[in-house]
């Protein structure tokens, strides 16, 4: 029978796990088991009865180190499924089955689903209605925007209406939710840890694109994420800090020439000069 790994990265965000525990626990399918890497600098006990799950503590050497270990110990384990999520995040209880439905439909390949925001944690919180927080939509396909080595979600901040519901190829995937089997770790390997926090996720998926993996939106699968709460929120001094350094460090990497100036040149401006 095939079973999912569902792999998670924790760091002193405890306080976020409890509604994607409930998530899991609620399951129609019980086909998966729960891998956490949990980095934190103070570890507190993650024992949840009911639940296949395992933690692997270690120090913390960045989220792409975290996914890559729980990702080597889930395949030393047997699995070949699996399933990349932010554990602030919450869903419904036939994603585990959306999922694995999903992976097996489009082997071979690298699957993202419909983010919304959780209600209340939409960036324009005063935009919206009552009726229309929990349904704002933070990721529905990507792409990346060369002149700035930037990736863009598509839909971001729009209401859906339905808008965002056909299955296509996309540019890129958000490591917030990032499906895929083993001949994808086969074929490029695992996450690049030199990028520590952000940008890990760009770079996988322009690896993947390289070796003519195919990078597939589908909007069956369905989260609701409380953004950035593993690192202060949108716009705390550890999010702004590590996205501008891989911003750089993804643009040198893979960038036009002229845009890797222009990063260059904002860098310095930003954080070395004076």
């Amino acid at each position: 029978m095939d079973k999912l790994a569902v792999i998670s990265v924790v760091y002193n965000n405890y306080f976020v796990l409890q509604d994607f525990i409930n998530s899991l626990k609620n399951q129609e399918s019980k086909n998966f088991k729960l891998f956490i890497a949990d980095l934190s600098d103070s570890k507190i006990l993650i024992d949840e009865k009911g639940l296949k799950l395992q933690v692997l503590p270690d120090k913390n050497k960045g989220f792409a180190y975290g996914v890559n270990l729980a990702l080597k110990k889930a395949i030393e384990e047997g699995y070949k499924y699996f399933c990349v999520i932010n554990n602030d995040t919450n869903f419904k209880g036939n994603f585990i089955g959306n999922v694995l439905s999903s992976i097996k439909k489009n082997p071979k390949s690298i699957i993202g689903g419909k983010i919304y925001y959780a209600s209340g944690f939409e960036y324009h919180k005063k935009r919206y209605s009552k009726k229309d927080k929990g349904n704002v939509i933070w990721y529905a396909g990507g792409y990346t925007d060369w002149k700035h080595a930037i990736t863009i979600h598509k839909g971001v901040d729009d209401v859906d209406k339905g808008q965002y519901d056909i299955a296509q190829e996309t540019e890129f995937i958000t490591g917030a939710l990032m499906l895929f089997d083993i001949d994808v770790i086969n074929k490029i390997g695992f996450l690049d840890e030199s990028f520590f926090l952000y940008f890990e996720d760009a770079d996988y998926c322009i690896r993947a694109l390289n070796k003519k993996i195919k990078l597939y939106y589908d909007p069956t699968i369905v989260i609701w994420h409380k953004v950035s709460q593993s690192t202060g929120g949108s716009g705390s001094d550890i999010q702004v800090r590590y996205q501008a350094l891989n911003q750089l460090k993804f643009g040198l990497r893979y960038a036009p020439l002229r845009t890797k100036l222009h990063l260059i040149k904002n860098f310095i401006y930003r954080f070395l000069k004076g």
